[in-house]
């Protein structure tokens, strides 16, 4: 099968909606393309604890604010519901189980996109299918003979099944911070192994959403903007060394800016640390049967482990004639405008005030160049 088209979205997830919405409005046909069954996969898929970390009122994509009724952070559960409703509103039909597997553009300048349904062709090709393709799964030495579980952050649901149990968190982003916290609330003994050096920001500051202040400096020098406002979070949050984590050397704001990196947003972790119902351990060395061995030669008997450790996007597979956009990390080097001749990228920053505004942004900007 081949189908012809104007434009092709690859990811139904907040990101191809919001630019399938922008492209709705501008009358430009298009082609939205899904590998799950339904929209928002990645949301259906995460841990039941999570919430928003931005308020609504600065994630809500085009055209289309949360509901009034929602809370300032909205649920997991409510965030899928938005993203349904948001697809039904702007009458976007995805095509579902299409797994992309390729992305050429020919000589004629027409982008071919082979799935494992069919082949697209089309101008343009919006690459929107987020970082949460692949799970990242080291291989430590002795891995194999850990005798209990071992489940990446993808597959973890909540901490019932660990209750009472010690369990090991292998990184310390804002999964695995969340997941320690999960796991110490369902009544589990929780250690979180932390690589290397964070940066750490609260949610809300004298409750305030910390997105407020990132706004009220969206327009400073990242070096500046970190240096004023390291005093304040200092004051908020204490001393990271107490705790047994390093900070690392650039502030929060630089963090984003130079490695499209989010800090670690605390939602209650840091207190659990600061208990002592969460401890905190160095980067993971090895395994041998139930007892783990970090960096720092501890040795530590667990029941069970999960891998915070990240996601690989799998770009550069889907795009092997365009190793030219992507920096040493595999990241994009443009987003929300051309990066390539028809070929733009939305969802893959995420910008200084969260993801979701940041995709609001770059979904407009693309709509309206392909519109033009």
């Amino acid at each position: 099968m081949s189908s012809e088209t104007n434009t092709i979205i690859v990811g139904a997830g907040p990101a191809g909606l919001a630019v399938g919405a922008t492209l709705r409005r501008a009358n430009v046909p298009f082609a939205l393309l899904e590998r799950a069954e339904r929209v928002g996969a990645s949301w259906r898929g995460h841990y039941e604890r999570l919430h928003l970390h931005t308020p609504k009122r600065h994630s809500a994509l085009p055209h289309r604010p949360f509901p009034r009724d929602y809370p300032t952070y909205p649920s997991r559960q409510q965030v899928w519901e938005y993203l349904e409703d948001y697809a039904r509103a702007f009458d976007l039909r995805p095509e579902f189980s299409h797994e992309v597997s390729r992305c050429v553009r020919g000589s004629d300048g027409v982008w071919e996109v082979s799935t494992d349904a069919g082949t697209y062709r089309g101008r343009h090709l919006v690459i929107a299918s987020g970082w949460q393709r692949e799970p990242n799964i080291p291989r430590w030495p002795g891995f194999e003979s850990f005798p209990g579980p071992i489940l990446h952050s993808r597959d973890y649901v909540n901490g019932e099944q660990f209750r009472g149990q010690r369990v090991l968190v292998a990184g310390f982003g804002n999964s695995g911070a969340e997941i320690a916290l999960d796991l110490v609330e369902h009544g589990a003994r929780c250690a979180v192994s932390v690589r290397g050096k964070v940066n750490v920001i609260p949610r809300d500051l004298l409750g305030i959403p910390i997105i407020v202040f990132a706004l009220l400096w969206r327009a400073a020098p990242t070096r500046l903007a970190d240096a004023v406002n390291a005093p304040t979070l200092r004051l908020a949050l204490g001393s990271l060394g107490a705790l047994g984590l390093e900070k690392r050397a650039e502030g929060p704001f630089t963090q984003i800016a130079q490695s499209r990196e989010i800090p670690v947003i605390d939602v209650g972790t840091l207190a659990r640390i600061r208990s002592g119902e969460i401890t905190v351990r160095k980067g993971l060395q090895s395994f041998e049967g139930a007892v783990v061995c970090f960096v720092d030669g501890t040795r530590e008997h667990f029941d069970a482990v999960v891998l915070a450790t990240g996601f690989n996007a799998g770009l550069q597979r889907m795009l092997p004639e365009h190793g030219f956009v992507f920096d040493d990390k595999g990241a994009p080097r443009a987003h929300g405008t051309e990066a390539a001749p028809g070929l733009y990228f939305c969802g893959y920053d995420p910008g200084r005030a969260g993801l979701l505004r940041q995709i609001g942004i770059e979904a407009r900007r693309i709509g309206a160049e392909i519109a033009r």
